[in-house]
């Protein structure tokens, strides 16, 4: 099997961006002490995502909570790490995601994503 053009033919369903996020310790330039701040790691990666499970609907009388896993396709090279924080832009439509572990291919990862949000 040829894996570049493998490679190529999956990439072209890459029309999702993704930014990777992940808390890094750095100083802080007024107190001096070093806390874990937010920083992105990889910015506008093309990508795909792709439901994984249905939607599950947690309705109560205070809030109505949507629940589900989607997949992350993504290069190989792209480091993630379980516990990232991701911002996925499909069309005109951000989510935010939390990664759970990546499985890595040759051509490709694979990275089960899960939202939790509240309508």
């Amino acid at each position: 099997m040829n894996i570049e053009r493998h490679r190529r033919v999956i990439e072209r369903l890459y029309t999702d961006r993704c930014t990777i996020y992940r808390y890094q310790p750095m100083k802080d330039p007024v107190t001096k002490e070093t806390k874990q701040f937010l920083q992105p790691l990889h910015v506008d990666q093309p990508c795909r995502i792709s439901q994984r499970a249905p939607a599950v609907n947690g309705q109560t009388e205070a809030q109505n909570e949507i629940r589900y896993e989607t997949k992350l396709f993504i290069a190989p090279e792209v480091e993630i790490r379980q516990g990232d924080l991701l911002e996925v832009t499909r069309d005109t439509v951000t989510r935010r995601y939390t990664a759970g572990e990546p499985f890595l291919y040759s051509t490709h990862q694979e990275v089960s994503i899960q939202r939790k949000d509240w309508a």
